[in-house]
């Protein structure tokens, strides 16, 4: 496995404890997103290095830059059509993309000139924007939130092959560390070492509502 990882407990005490931060592994070239799959789908996009197949290109699809929060949506692996988890190695310049084309799924007064406004917005973006409460590894809810991003049209038919750098299947990782989870063994968890990630333009900084604390 690829993924740079670190106990849990030794990164808790770096992390940001609320506000809006995007969580991520990342270098100056590429950022790591996750997502989870029916084994179809995962096993696939693993083997081939590109989604495809089984995998739709008309249906928008979320990814999510933050490993506890996918652990939380997909159960650790265990949800059914989730099994297989996937690290998907993204180039950086690919993700800012995402984040300057997104448009929230609500109305955020202040970001958009009006309803109207954002509703125009949603029709011409192919990028959604969503802040959710981030999660403990027992799914818990924290005071920091966390982003996911949906993908659709030119979108994501350019993330199933261009965007994607590498794709690590990591479910064997889960699958080992869910254990310690079960077991509220949490003093030798080892999660993927994140930090906050910031875009490239400042304008996407305020657009997102970023916190720098």
């Amino acid at each position: 496995m690829k993924l740079h990882t670190e106990l849990y407990t030794n990164q808790i005490e770096k992390w940001p404890k609320s506000g809006q931060h995007i969580m991520a592994q990342y270098d100056d070239e590429k950022i790591i997103v996750y997502q989870s799959y029916r084994p179809e789908i995962g096993h696939f996009a693993a083997r081939n290095q590109y989604f495809g197949g089984a995998f739709s290109l008309s249906r928008m699809t979320w990814i999510k830059p933050n490993f506890l929060w996918m652990m939380f949506r997909n159960g650790w692996g265990t949800k059914e059509g989730q099994e297989v988890v996937l690290a998907i190695h993204l180039k950086r310049e690919a993700f800012d993309r995402y984040l300057d084309n997104a448009v929230y799924s609500t109305y955020k007064e202040g970001i958009y000139a009006s309803h109207e406004a954002w509703q125009q917005s949603v029709k011409e973006s192919n990028v959604r924007l969503q802040w959710d409460p981030d999660h403990d590894p027992y799914g818990a809810k924290l005071e920091r939130r966390a982003i996911q991003l949906g993908l659709r049209n030119d979108e994501i038919t350019q993330y199933s092959r261009e965007d994607v750098l590498e794709i690590e299947d990591i479910s064997e990782f889960v699958a080992h560390e869910h254990t310690k989870v079960e077991a509220k063994d949490l003093s030798n968890l080892i999660v993927p070492a994140e930090k906050p990630y910031w875009p490239a333009s400042g304008t996407t900084i305020k657009k997102l509502g970023l916190d720098s604390h």
